[in-house]
């Protein structure tokens, strides 16, 4: 919570109030105009700051919630976690302005069609319409990575172009980890091949999605997996590789996720030997074709005496324009043939439902969410084809206005990582120094990004530091470019605790803690990381650096420079009058904020998530023992005997029912369920008591 007082404070680096014109008009256009939540402090009793302190706090208290609680694992939550995030983001200014924003954006609204309404319908058992709204996320993750694929090309990036980006990246990126510096030392011909990896991964593998071949979608799913843990180990991402990696969950099914879990509460599945030989061949054809174009399209070569694999570009960046512009709209046309297939598959098990009143009920409902996923996938077209601007120009007019109406909802965004690679010739990196006589100048390092040269990597994941991160854009650019640097000059010199608690969470580390410095400045240095030594020793030192610019001159409170950048870009009107918060709610949010006060924010971030780790582990285990125990009484019990179901035992079979809505998906591996061990009289047995169960 102080960190985004530091950042959206009144007193803070981008104030949030001057986001929000309290003009009077009313409440409902004042949400089209800017969808925040925020719009209700005044009825709270609350100012901006305050405001956004409780959303955070509500958030964070219905995650974990939802996290302990399966009955709040629900669209309605799901609905209010987005709303909150989307309140935020519309304040966020820069320091929200990221992808991995937008992609938990549209994620999160996913999660509201994918979520079952538990505290609505009483019930999460299996629907029949569920598939298709889960085919929505693995939408997204195909456009998430196929398009970050794409945009390193046409770009036109000489690092990507010459396969060497590799060698810059673990240095130059924004927070490494120290497996970076490891990374870094790795011999060229690796790091090339690495860039061949991702390119296999993020552009022809992501093809394999909508595969109707099982174990291909498997490989592409622990493809993907394995890249962003890679890329997790090496680089502080934040919580965007543990999103990914989540979205990644699309490409599996019940059947691998329950051999996992080792649960024997699954059906056998039989081939003959006719399936089993052609779908073997149809996979190990799709896989030889993907490692065979990887060999010509980057002419990858054993070099025996070298004892290494040399590969190169052998392409054009017109041909590969005359690829995209080929592939874009049958990637489209993939999309639509899927979710069709989708659809029509819950269909079918609409039909199938027994009874004409839970019939006509789940129609209604497959009607509602198909609806629902063609009216998401249609927008998501605009953004996607963003990648070609033929295919985005011969979209039907109709998909951009409806696209434009919802955009300000962040429902769908476009992709596209590590367009390109920065600091090759060092990574820039800004040094803030302040003096109180001018003459002696002492570094303000910060707790994350790169300053001390023998300081090591931090390894934060999953919590983004976002003043860290815009130091990093800052140097790749001039201080008017960044308005919010001016800001940050600013506070120092008037010795703002919360922006301090933004550099050093402790701020006994902060050198002008106990008074602040009367000048500042900032220079800009090029960082890279330093080599082993001759002798295979570690250095003493992570980084080595030189001087290259100023960055900031030196400025004092009331220096002309320093005035005039404020009143230029309009950060330097004071803080309004700040009314009394005598109501309970803003007295609460104060404790809270008191509380957390100099904690770091990955300590605190890590210390919930093993918390409500350890008590899930805690509430599974009386299920785990129960099951157990069913289980051995179910052993202990003759094959004949036979007990009717008594209204406990309703809900149980009511969630069988519907598990059965696998039923009618077309499987390589031809599954079907066991129904052999059944005597007649058995199965006579058994529908008396499904007949009786029903008349109930």
């Amino acid at each position: 919570m102080r960190i985004q007082s530091g950042l959206y404070g009144n007193e803070g680096l981008l104030p949030a109030r001057k986001q929000l014109r309290f003009t009077g008009k009313p409440l409902g256009e004042q949400l089209l105009a800017s969808p925040t939540l925020l719009w209700l402090s005044p009825h709270l009793g609350l100012d901006t700051q305050s405001a956004m302190e409780l959303l955070c706090l509500v958030g964070a208290a219905l995650s974990l919630a939802a996290t302990l609680v399966s009955a709040l694992r629900d669209s309605v939550v799901f609905f209010c976690l987005w709303a909150l995030y989307l309140s935020m983001y519309q304040v966020g200014q820069v320091f929200l302005y990221f992808q991995w924003d937008n992609l938990l954006l549209e994620a999160g609204f996913l999660c509201i069609l994918v979520a079952p309404m538990t505290l609505i319908r009483g019930s999460r058992a299996v629907y029949e319409h569920d598939r298709i709204t889960f085919w929505l996320v693995r939408w997204l993750l195909f456009r998430l990575m196929f398009a970050s694929g794409v945009v390193k090309l046409t770009s036109r990036c000489p690092t990507w172009w010459g396969l060497t980006a590799m060698t810059y990246h673990y240095e130059t990126q924004c927070i490494p980890t120290p497996l970076a510096w490891f990374a870094h030392q790795l011999p060229v011909w690796w790091q090339k091949l690495s860039v061949v990896g991702a390119f296999v991964i993020e552009i022809a593998v992501p093809l394999l999605f909508f595969s109707p071949l099982r174990r291909l979608r498997l490989c592409a799913f622990y493809l993907q997996v394995l890249l962003q843990v890679l890329i997790v180990l090496s680089g502080n991402y934040n919580f965007f590789n543990l999103l990914t990696m989540a979205l990644c969950l699309s490409l599996l099914d019940d059947r691998h996720v329950r051999s996992w879990l080792r649960t024997s509460e699954h059906a056998k599945h039989k081939k003959s030997k006719l399936q089993s030989w052609l779908c073997n061949i149809l996979e190990l054809t799709v896989l030889s074709l993907i490692i065979f174009g990887a060999i010509v399209c980057f002419d990858l070569k054993v070099d025996t005496t070298a004892r290494a694999i040399t590969s190169k570009m052998a392409f054009t960046f017109h041909h590969f324009s005359h690829f995209l512009k080929s592939v874009t709209f049958p990637c489209v046309w993939i999309g639509v043939l899927s979710l069709t297939w989708e659809i029509l598959g819950a269909m079918y098990r609409c039909a199938c439902v027994s009874g004409f009143l839970r019939r006509l009920w789940s129609t209604l409902q497959w009607t509602a969410f198909a609806a629902a996923a063609a009216t998401m996938f249609t927008i998501s077209l605009m953004p996607f084809t963003y990648i070609e601007y033929d295919s985005n120009s011969k979209l039907w007019p109709g998909v951009r206005q409806v696209y434009n109406l919802v955009d300000n909802y962040q429902l769908v965004n476009s992709y596209g990582l590590f367009r390109r690679m920065t600091g090759v010739g060092g990574r820039p990196e800004v040094v803030i120094e302040g003096s109180y006589d001018g003459v002696t100048w002492t570094e303000i390092d910060f707790m994350y990004k790169p300053g001390n040269l023998s300081t090591p990597p931090p390894f934060v994941t999953p919590h983004q530091p976002r003043l860290d991160w815009q130091m990093w854009f800052a140097a790749l650019g001039s201080s008017s470019q960044a308005p919010w640097f001016t800001s940050l000059m600013y506070r120092l010199l008037q010795g703002k605790m919360d922006v301090i608690e933004l550099i050093q969470a402790d701020v006994t580390r902060y050198p002008f803690h106990q008074k602040p410095p009367t000048y500042v400045r900032a220079h800009r240095y090029r960082y890279w990381f330093t080599e082993p030594k001759e002798d295979g020793s570690y250095p003493q030192r992570w980084w080595r650096r030189v001087y290259s610019d100023e960055f900031f001159p030196v400025v004092h409170l009331g220096h002309p420079f320093l005035e005039g950048m404020l009143t230029q870009h309009g950060l330097k009107e004071k803080a309004p009058p700040r009314r009394k918060l005598n109501s309970a709610v803003a007295r609460a949010v104060q404790w809270v904020r008191a509380q957390v006060s100099g904690f770091p924010a990955p300590v605190l971030i890590w210390t919930l998530v093993g918390c409500s780790a350890t008590l899930c582990l805690l509430l599974a285990l009386p299920r785990k023992q129960k099951h157990v125990t069913g289980n051995s009484d179910q052993k202990d019990t003759p094959p004949n005997a036979k007990k009717t179901m008594d209204e406990d035992d309703e809900p149980l079979k009511d969630e069988e029912e519907r598990g059965s809505e696998n039923v009618g998906e077309v499987e390589e591996d031809g599954d079907e369920k066991d129904g052999e061990g059944l005597t007649t009289d058995d199965e006579e047995e058994e529908e008396k008591v499904e007949s009786e169960v029903e008349e109930e």
